[in-house]
């Protein structure tokens, strides 16, 4: 587990953050996923602190963060506005930028807003709209043996997410397409307590992967982000939920992008495929560096 500090936010809340390591290259901030999933199952990638600082924080609502009980702070918009406070208060002025899935979807709401001082971004495992994501988990859940679709169909339409056969279909999918260890590791664990104990993930997108809603079943910047020039890296696994068509559509949208899918890898390929992952990474950040 991460040691870390805190900061406070304009609205009084604390943040946690963790910084890691140093060296030549610009520092990398790193936008994890959920909401409400916490940093947890992306703290390997703090092994690329020895090229250059690593900087990881809880967003708001779950985590070591705080956990307002105010609905209203669950908005996109708002997390954007944690990610220019948290360069303000650590003074990253010139850096790169890595947001994987939900943090993937901020990454790209924060790029609309044209921050400057970003050298590069990487869009791991993500979308820029809420449809090409609901499109890519229907398409997974029909690979799935139809016992598991059936029960993902019939008692999702009745909300009764705790009956068994759910749960069972849930388990069979998050193996196939979310992470493919077998044995999972502990960062996955903290990660699933992260996102329990946070109300964050359901305000915004809605029970579960498979029932999109919350104030982002709207959301798309899919004509936004053409206008992005800033160089890109689009990353996902061959089994992802969100998959190589997603990984696709940014590929094609962004025209200084670079796209490098992780085989028999699903949503988590920097923890199934770490060496490969790590390497990639390294070898475009140091690209970019400037």
């Amino acid at each position: 587990m991460t040691e870390g500090k805190y900061l406070k936010l304009k609205s009084g809340h604390r943040l946690w953050y963790a910084v890691h390591g140093g060296g030549v290259g610009l520092p990398l901030l790193v936008l994890h996923g959920g909401p409400g999933t916490g940093h947890d199952y992306l703290e390997n990638l703090a092994k690329l602190s020895d090229e250059r600082t690593i900087i990881f924080y809880d967003q708001l609502g779950c985590g070591r963060s705080d956990k307002p009980d105010d609905n209203a702070l669950w908005r996109i918009e708002r997390f954007a506005d944690e990610v220019d406070e948290v360069r303000a208060q650590l003074g990253l002025q010139h850096l790169h930028i890595l947001g994987q899935s939900f943090g993937g979807y901020l990454l790209i709401e924060y790029l609309s807003r044209k921050p400057k001082g970003l050298a590069s971004v990487i869009l791991a495992s993500t979308a820029s709209s809420m449809a090409q994501f609901s499109a890519d988990i229907k398409k997974r859940v029909t690979q799935l043996p139809q016992h598991h679709q059936d029960a993902l169909c019939l008692y999702g339409a009745g909300s009764d997410f705790q009956h068994p056969n759910y749960v069972a279909a849930v388990d069979a999918f998050n193996r196939n397409f979310l992470c493919r260890i077998a044995e999972l590791p502990d960062c996955i664990a903290r990660t699933g307590a992260n996102v329990e104990s946070s109300k964050s993930n359901s305000v915004m997108s809605g029970p579960n992967q498979f029932t999109v809603g919350g104030n982002m079943k709207d959301w798309d910047r899919s004509q936004e982000i053409r206008n992005i020039q800033i160089p890109a890296l689009i990353t996902c696994g061959e089994f992802d939920e969100i998959g190589p068509d997603c990984a696709t559509a940014l590929h094609s949208a962004l025209s200084n992008s670079e796209l490098r899918v992780f085989d028999g890898c699903s949503h988590t390929a920097h923890l199934e495929d770490e060496e490969n992952y790590l390497r990639v990474v390294r070898e475009f950040l140091a690209k970019n560096d400037r």
